[in-house]
């Protein structure tokens, strides 16, 4: 439903529930859920999507957003990783699906400031686990801050495999969060590669807040569904695109 909000502006509920084939019933309940999480505006007969450049999904909602291609891309930016690796793993849902890519692995380090990743890799006895400082953020339960800014300028790492909520060929990757933005350029700052794992709602899109232009990225990794002209437009700036 959000994401047909989105692409209308405005939807009536029986217009979500034929194209959704949900209930009406089922479509008034899920509407009053989103408008408490903030994710939509009900207005009389439907609903108007909240969605701007500085507007984040509630991360309930992200989590399970195009889940299978978040699996494929997670899959395959940990395949990139080798052996004995230094590695930042971003906050957000894809990179959630890295870390959880990554089970059964030895010899690597990882830093994230995402207590999600954090407890996903906790687990996993072959890894040694870094965990940023910070301010913990409510739902994405990221940290950010002056203390998770720090904790990359003594350190230098390998790879940095970074989430993002735009990718265009022009802008460069952009992020909802001004504070976000921050803690990912200074992690940019540490490393010798970056990986951007983003699905395919990402491509042509561009937030807030500007994180780096696409010559800091090294490969990018989304999900089949992408558009070819987004693709194309990717490839034009020589950026490695893996698509999956």
């Amino acid at each position: 439903m959000l994401q047909l909000l989105q692409e209308k502006g405005e939807l009536s509920v029986t217009d979500l529930s034929q194209r959704t084939g949900a209930s009406l019933m089922t479509i008034r309940r899920d509407l009053q859920v989103l408008e408490q999480e903030g994710a939509l505006r009900r207005v009389h007969g439907g609903a108007i999507s909240a969605a701007a450049r500085g507007y984040l999904p509630p991360y309930s909602v992200r989590e399970t957003r195009d889940l299978e291609a978040k699996r494929r891309i997670g899959m395959a930016a940990a395949s990139m990783i080798g052996e004995r690796e230094t590695v930042i793993l971003d906050v957000g849902t894809t990179t959630l699906e890295t870390a959880r890519a990554l089970h059964g692995r030895h010899n690597l380090t990882v830093i994230t400031s995402s207590l999600h990743v954090a407890n996903v890799l906790a687990k996993e006895q072959g890894i040694r686990l870094m965990i940023t400082g910070g301010t913990v953020t409510p739902g994405d339960l990221s940290l950010v801050g002056d203390l998770a800014e720090d904790a990359f300028s003594r350190l230098r790492f390998d790879t940095f495999v970074m989430g993002v909520a735009g990718l265009d060929a022009d802008v460069g990757c952009t992020e909802f969060s001004t504070e976000d933005a921050r803690v990912k350029r200074a992690a940019l700052a540490t490393v010798r590669r970056c990986i951007v794992v983003a699905d395919s709602s990402k491509l042509g899109v561009v937030t807030f807040a500007r994180i780096c232009p696409l010559d800091s990225v090294n490969v990018v990794v989304t999900d089949i569904k992408a558009q070819p002209e987004q693709l194309a437009a990717l490839k034009a700036t020589h950026v490695e695109v893996t698509v999956v």
